[in-house]
């Protein structure tokens, strides 16, 4: 039977993003987190990228949620339902069936023991016969490649939807480490705002997004780049009417600075309580970014030129906890002594 075997996972439950990794495999789920649900019956409408093309966009009696918030379950029932979902659509994608395994779940590092015990809950009631934890920053300098088990200090920022994870790690372990409630989606609300400021405009979330996504950028390096324009329609605060504005991409450098900044506060304290043996590895070796936000234009140079050390954005950043999950999970030998076991 094809798919035989099958059973051990590694998700990486973000706020924005969920991504399944099977063993044996690799990545074959990348979805939104989000599922819309109807109010008066709690009926499930729709998970993932059908869900998040609903957003702003259904009637009164249908919501949108997001059930991740800051990388921990805010909606328990809503969560335990995505998750079921994607591990089905996941094994479905691969000529299987989910069956009882082994599931290795992405935290966020620092998370409460509650939090903690929620999400291996979760996991436990999609049917994993085994439940795990791995820390986010851990996972993604294990997808990004670096030499996590020598003695030597690798630093990892790892930029996603509702946090920022900076974490310097050595033989195995993470030394020092900040988490940023400050990400992704913090650029996105930003944006929202100044539009509102400035324009008196207001757009949702996916139009944001796409600015964030079409001309964002985290600094403009040459004078030429500051005019580079998009249009966006929102509705007029005034008179309440659609209105087309034309936003450029200086403005959006504009409007991302406090949240990078609060970024590259959280990278420079956890830089302060590193050990100066390790402190000189960063140095050498430089700090690595993975996660969505990384991918931000210039991000890498500005967080150099603020902590004046060689910054560099991982292959693949979108996917690199993912990926450091399913090596966690391919050699759980290895790595139990890491992992938190409940």
């Amino acid at each position: 039977m094809f798919g035989f075997g099958l059973k051990d996972v590694g998700i990486d439950l973000g706020t924005a993003n969920t991504l399944v990794y099977i063993k044996g495999k690799g990545i074959v789920l990348r979805e939104p987190s989000v599922v819309v649900k109807n109010k008066r019956t709690e009926e499930i409408v729709a998970v993932g990228s059908q869900a998040k093309n609903m957003m702003g966009r259904t009637a009164e009696s249908i919501i949108a949620i997001r059930p991740m918030t800051d990388g921990v379950i805010a909606d328990y029932d809503t969560t335990l339902i995505m998750i079921k979902h994607y591990l089905e659509e996941a094994f479905k994608a691969v000529g299987s069936k989910w069956k009882s395994g082994t599931v290795m779940i992405c935290v966020p590092f620092g998370i409460t023991s509650v939090e903690q015990r929620a999400v291996l809950n979760a996991a436990r009631s999609a049917g994993a016969r085994e439940a795990f934890t791995i820390e986010e920053p851990f996972a993604a300098a294990i997808g990004a490649g670096l030499p996590v088990w020598e003695p030597v200090g690798s630093m990892v920022v790892d930029i996603g939807g509702g946090t920022t994870e900076v974490a310097i790690i050595s033989l195995g372990g993470i030394v020092s480490s900040e988490s940023i409630r400050v990400a992704g989606d913090a650029f996105d609300v930003e944006i929202i705002h100044y539009i509102r400021k400035t324009y008196n405009v207001l757009i949702g979330e996916r139009t944001a997004e796409a600015l964030k996504l079409g001309i964002g950028s985290a600094a403009v390096l040459e004078e030429s780049q500051k005019t580079i324009s998009m249009d966006i329609r929102g509705r007029d605060l005034v008179t309440g009417f659609p209105k087309t504005v034309q936003v450029t991409a200086g403005e959006i450098v504009e409007a991302v600075k406090e949240p990078i900044a609060e970024i590259i506060a959280g990278i420079k304290t956890a830089l302060e309580k590193t050990p100066p043996e390790l402190s000189s590895d960063v140095l050498e070796n430089g700090i690595v970014l993975t996660g969505g936000g990384a991918l931000l234009k210039n991000l890498d140079r500005v967080i150099s030129n603020e902590t004046s050390m060689p910054v560099s954005i991982a292959d693949h950043p979108l996917d690199c906890v993912a990926l450091g999950t399913g090596k966690a999970l391919e050699n759980m030998d290895k790595f139990r002594r890491q992992l938190s076991i409940k």
